[in-house]
């Protein structure tokens, strides 16, 4: 009975095609079942047979059944077994195991393309797993038992939507939010509120988009954008990216230390001056001192574990939330009774409350008050005193007037200042003839010059927290589910919460307090504080928590991003961060973290860093905008979003907002941050980063290329367009080396770089048993190519015979209309002495096939004497001999050889010939116009060539010449054949020519660097080969360097513009 047996047996995933390194490597549950991700042999007992559908069949006639040659392992599980089975034995099968008899005809490609059953089997059995670095990959090669880090699995809430709010609601809410108000007006700060907030809902509509296409793991926005954009953008972006966070984190940290020392324990100062020029040095110091104390703390804390800040997290958030509840009630609770916080002014300007020492907002009370011994020069009521006190009198207004009150008419409009001005109140009368306040007097000042962008860099980072939850992507549950749920939620709710406060504000609270940065005219109270219900110590503890909370959301989130661009090892000098402890925490990322964050704690003020990390954001979400822009315009095969609601005008908005937003708010930091984001990406270019991620900007260069081919098959090059586009012929020898290295040299020296350069090589033998073969001869050229620094393509065509290899290269080269319309290849050396007489048939043939083709030929002969690259020729000349006109290649090649360093110095020196009929006076002056015309460079020479008799040495060349093809001819050819034979007259003509033109060559260019050569065409019959051969042999002799041009027929070269 006819049988069949065979194993199937599972090794490792690399050299499957299907799978690239984003493809999910799967786990299957049968040790011997055929695998998807696996590299699988299918090993057969018998050749198979053609005639039985691809399977072996043996008839059991014999009574005996042929035993296996080999029998297979199963090392994935470690058990030893023998898969085995019979097609026609109902017990023996088994549907899941092994092949059905249905795919008897697939048999053959099992390997390389599994079964629907096997590939669905191992997709329903991948897990969410991160990807990306090759130490993944490793681990979940076949029958690894892979240890699973258990790693907490948040939902939408917790892991997303919470950390998003946390990261938001951070430390410019509670201490600038009523600041910008003030300064900017409602009007303005709501325009600024709502352009951060649109860039920031666009960009998490864009982030949505890409994070529901395909599985986000662990770094979730840099490997969204590296794997849209690809490993340069990813990694420029990722590292800009991570940056922001860290200095977000040191933000964070400057906040809550400025809520401490100004609002919670002003005692704790460690530094303290007693001249008011010095205070603002002095808290610096304060800053930079609790700051890194601090620092230390929480990176101990993120340290210990991410689940600690997990827990820690929720009471941080319950802080923020209870502050904002407390912020509604006191602005509903100030319509009908506002709560007491007196301004004390002075004609229309505002008195720091912490200078008021005994309480007395007045100039006298019975005997002369604080204020006055400030601005007099003693307490006498006759003492000198400044004449704006003098001339203006004290008066008291509420802070806090309440949302009933009408204030919000008064704090519509802007009101910037410049550094040192006084905080005026518009509405109060002065008189102001007096000259500007002193900074020794107790006026509220203006710390920094404000103006609408200065805020817009200052405001934007308490919108930048919306990265939080994809950040921790790799400890979500269901990361496409809970990113675009989670994020948007989190940005709605926060729009709502910052335009409602910034109009709450604007309708409850004084312009003068607004614009007081640190509440000194309210004592010294926070101002979003002095609105809280029922007292201001909510919004105080609140914010300082809610400060910390997101400063360790920082710190948790940034060591995880640099370590997922770590491990995918695309920024070599990173590697090390990619390291971590037993559980997958990045601690040698923590510690590069904290560092950085040293350094912007160490600039110790929260308006200096909150601009430098608003670049970094931006450049980010400007760059995940143009990711979902780029993929969705490309419609990208794999571009399948879950989250619907995109599209590309939204993102290219986006992007757009991103980039007006840069230089609005600080156009020198803008381009600081895009030239520290191109060194990165020139960097991971230059060190050639080897990701293939299927990215947007691969896509958009296969589009381009599809574009501009389209557009090249429009019609041929015009005459000025036309460039050499070389295909070089390179042979190999036995051990697979390039015979002839200089002549990749020379096209480099050729293109300068620019241009269509294909490289191909011919191996003899069959293509189905020397495929390695042609990969092998393709690494030596890329090598070779890299070498030479020639930009260019492989090919390495498989063929019984080189010459019809040739031919089929020039037949099938290039693409459209990027095709070579020159080919170079070397003369074939010793050809007389050959023992292959192939090689130079094979040289002719290509010869007539390149003209048969309307290609141009250029043939170095003597290319080893070749100058490489590192050898320029300092003097000497370039010699053209034009012979006859074949469409201006003479004329073209020598000016594109000097633009490469090394004939650069090089002189050019056209010489033509004249006969006896030809005026050569006129030539010359003639052939010097047209030179003139072409804007070239070059001496100019006619040569004449009187008629004379053949000479005897001509006679002896061509009787040698003959009498040795005769010689080749007769051991080839029958006795009638030989008859036949008659000799060509014609061939004592041609070496007459080659001998008298090479007489004159050699006379006037024998100490050129290169001679440039018309190539004579090879004869029409075949028969005249071995002669052509020799007339080329002769013509080319005694010459040092030689370059044999031969036309393609078409003009290369014109005079007009």
């Amino acid at each position: 009975m006819a049988s069949v047996r065979f194993t199937v047996t599972p090794t490792k995933a690399e050299d499957l095609p299907g799978l690239s390194d984003t493809s999910p490597d799967l786990s299957s549950r049968s040790g011997a079942r055929v695998r998807f991700g696996s590299r699988e042999s299918v090993n057969r007992s018998e050749p198979l047979s053609e005639t039985s559908g691809g399977l072996t069949t043996t008839a059991g006639g014999g009574g005996g059944t042929e035993t296996p040659e080999h029998s297979n392992t199963d090392q994935g599980d470690g058990n030893s077994k023998i898969s085995s089975v019979y097609i026609n034995n109902s017990h023996g099968m088994d549907d899941d195991d092994f092949y059905d008899r249905n795919l008897a005809l697939f048999e053959e490609e099992m390997d390389t393309r599994p079964k629907v059953s096997s590939l669905l089997n191992r997709l329903a059995n991948y897990t969410n797993l991160t990807q990306g670095a090759k130490e993944h990959e490793e681990a979940e090669s076949i029958g690894e038992k892979k240890k699973t880090g258990k790693s907490p699995q948040m939902g939408t809430f917790m892991g997303v939507y919470l950390p998003c709010l946390q990261n938001i609601f951070g430390v410019i809410l509670f201490l600038r939010l009523t600041w910008v108000v003030g300064t900017a007006g409602v009007l303005q700060a709501l325009c600024i509120v709502f352009i951060c907030c649109c860039c920031t809902m666009l960009t998490a509509i864009s982030m949505s988009a890409i994070a529901t296409n395909g599985v986000v793991p662990a770094g979730g926005s840099y490997f969204m954008i590296s794997r849209s954009l690809g490993p340069e953008f990813g990694g420029a972006v990722g590292l800009c990216f991570y940056l922001g966070t860290t200095f977000a984190g040191a933000m964070y940290i400057l906040g809550a230390i400025e809520i401490l020392l100004m609002y919670i324990a002003p005692k704790a100062a460690i530094f303290e001056s007693k001249h008011p020029d010095g205070e603002g040095a002095a808290m610096l110091n304060n800053m930079r001192v609790y700051g890194s104390i601090c620092l230390l703390l929480m990176s101990l804390l993120v340290f210990v574990g991410v689940k600690y800040v997990n827990k820690l997290a929720s009471i941080f958030l319950a802080c923020v939330i209870v502050s904002i509840i407390s912020i509604y009630i006191g602005a509903l609770v100030s319509a009908f009774k506002p709560p007491n916080f007196p301004v004390c002014m002075l004609g229309n300007r505002t008195i720091n409350g912490h200078e008021i020492y005994d309480s007395q907002c007045a100039k006298t009370v019975l005997v002369t008050t604080s204020l006055w011994k400030q601005f007099c020069q003693g307490p006498e009521l006759n003492s000198s005193c400044d004449e704006y006190f003098m001339t203006n009198n004290f008066s008291e207004i509420e802070g806090i007037p309440g949302l009933a009150s009408g204030i919000i008419s008064e704090n519509v409009w802007s009101s910037y200042l410049s550094k040192g001005d006084v905080v005026e109140k518009g509405s109060l009368s002065s008189s102001h003839f007096s000259h500007p306040a002193s900074t020794h007097q107790p006026y509220v000042f203006a710390d920094i010059t404000t103006s609408f962008t200065l805020l817009v860099g200052i405001f934007f980072p308490s919108v930048t927290g919306i990265m939080a939850g994809s950040n921790r992507s790799g400890d979500l549950k269901d990361a496409q589910r809970s990113i675009p749920i989670g994020t948007i939620l989190a940005i709605l709710t926060t729009s709502i919460v910052y335009l409602s406060n910034v109009i709450l504000f604007g309708a409850c609270i004084d312009g003068v307090v607004l614009r007081d940065k640190f509440g000194d005219s309210v004592n010294g109270n926070l101002v979003v504080g002095t609105l809280a219900w029922p007292t201001p110590w909510v919004i105080v503890i609140g914010s300082f928590f809610s400060t910390c909370g997101a400063g360790l959301q920082s710190l948790t989130g940034a060591p995880r991003l640099l370590q997922a661009i770590a491990k995918d090892n695309i920024i070599p000098f990173l590697r090390v961060f990619g390291h971590g402890k037993a559980n997958g925490e990045p601690t040698w990322a923590l510690l590069l973290t904290a560092l950085i964050a040293e350094l912007g704690i160490l600039i110790a003020s929260l308006d200096l860093v909150a601009p430098i990390l608003t670049m970094f954001f931006l450049m980010c979400y400007l760059f995940v905008n143009l990711a979902c822009a780029l993929q969705t315009l490309l419609r990208t095969p794999n571009w399948r979003p879950r989250f619907s609601y995109y599209h590309w005008t939204l993102s290219f908005l986006g992007m757009t907002i991103c980039l007006a937003l840069m230089f609005i708010s600080s156009w020198y930091y803008a381009i600081v941050a895009m030239v520290i984001a191109g060194m990165i990406y020139k960097y991971i270019e230059y060190h050639g980063a080897e990701k293939e991620w299927g990215d947007g900007i691969r896509g958009l260069s296969l589009s381009a290329a599809r574009y501009a081919l389209l557009r090249l098959e429009e019609g041929p090059p015009h005459t000025k367009n036309w460039r050499p586009q070389l295909l070089v012929l390179l042979k190999l020898d036995e051990d697979a080396h390039v015979k002839s290295p200089r002549l990749l040299t020379f096209a480099s020296q050729l293109k300068a770089g620019k241009g269509l350069t294909i490289v191909g090589t011919v191996v003899s033998g069959n293509f189905l048993h020397s495929y390695g073969e042609a990969l092998a001869a393709e690494q030596t050229l890329k090598h070779l190519m890299d070498k030479e620094r020639v930009k260019g393509f492989c090919q390495c065509i498989v063929a019984q015979k080189p010459r019809e290899g040739i031919s089929h290269m020039i037949q099938s080269s290039g693409l459209g209309g990027m095709k070579p319309n020159t080919v170079v290849m070397g003369w074939p050396h010793a050809w007389r002495q050959s023992e292959d007489p192939q090689a130079w048939k094979t040289f002719i043939n290509t010869v007539r096939v390149t003209t048969a083709a309307h290609l141009a030929l250029l043939v170095p002969k003597n290319i080893s004497l070749f100058p490489s690259n590192s050898e320029p020729c300092t003097e000497g000349y370039i010699d053209v001999w034009w012979i006859v006109h074949d469409g201006g290649m003479l004329m073209l090649l020598p000016f594109l050889l000097r633009q490469h360093k090394v004939w650069r110095k090089c002189g050019m020196r056209i010489f033509t010939v004249a006969q006896m009929e030809d005026n050569s006076i006129q030539m010359k002056k003639d052939l010097a116009t047209f030179l003139y015309h072409l804007r070239i460079e070059a001496e100019v020479e006619v040569v004449e060539m009187h008629d004379s008799d053949i000479s005897a040495y001509t006679y002896e060349r061509t009787l040698m010449m003959e009498q040795r093809s005769q010689m080749l001819r007769q051991m080839r050819l029958s006795k009638s054949d030989r008859e036949r034979e008659v000799r060509d007259h014609s061939n004592v003509r041609r070496m007459h020519t080659a001998v008298k033109l090479n007489e004159v060559i050699v006379n006037k260019s024998h100490d050129a660097r290169v001679v440039l050569l018309n190539m004579p065409g090879p004869p029409r019959n075949q028969e005249g080969d071995e002669n052509y051969m020799e007339f080329l042999e002769v013509l080319t002799e005694g010459l040092e360097r030689v370059l044999l041009v031969r036309g393609g027929g078409s003009e290369v070269i014109t005079i007009y513009s």
